[in-house]
């Protein structure tokens, strides 16, 4: 993938060809739903359409951790593996990890649209 942004390009410089192909699948399938753009910390890789929706806040060699905020809890899942209250707030990080690119199922898609949604 051609980073459209050289932020983003700085960001991935370091990280393994698996984490790289995690993260270009993970923007592929937000791009499916809408119209997505990134922005690069020193730290982390936020997703937004108006505002930000999501976030990669970690690229291991074999996986990448994303954190989906809600205004809720969605404890009746399969795929988030740590879901936490933001201190001093009404949101709730919903924490995923993903090692494959099959990771990104059904059930997950359903939350990255309605993440989605919450960027509008």
């Amino acid at each position: 993938m051609e980073s459209r942004d050289p932020e983003i390009k700085e960001f991935l410089i370091k990280k393994s060809a698996h984490s790289i192909a995690l993260f270009e699948e993970l923007d592929t399938v937000f791009r499916q739903i809408g119209e997505v753009n990134h922005h690069a910390t020193k730290t982390m890789i936020a997703f937004s359409a108006r505002i930000n929706f999501a976030y990669i806040i970690q690229m291991g060699k074999d996986f990448i951790d994303v954190v989906f905020p809600f205004k809720q809890v969605y404890e009746d899942n399969l795929c988030f593996r740590k879901i936490k209250q933001v201190p001093g707030s009404n949101d709730f990080n919903h924490h995923l990890r993903i090692y494959a690119k099959e990771d990104l199922n059904e059930e997950v898609r359903f939350y990255m649209k309605k993440a989605y949604q919450n960027g509008l």
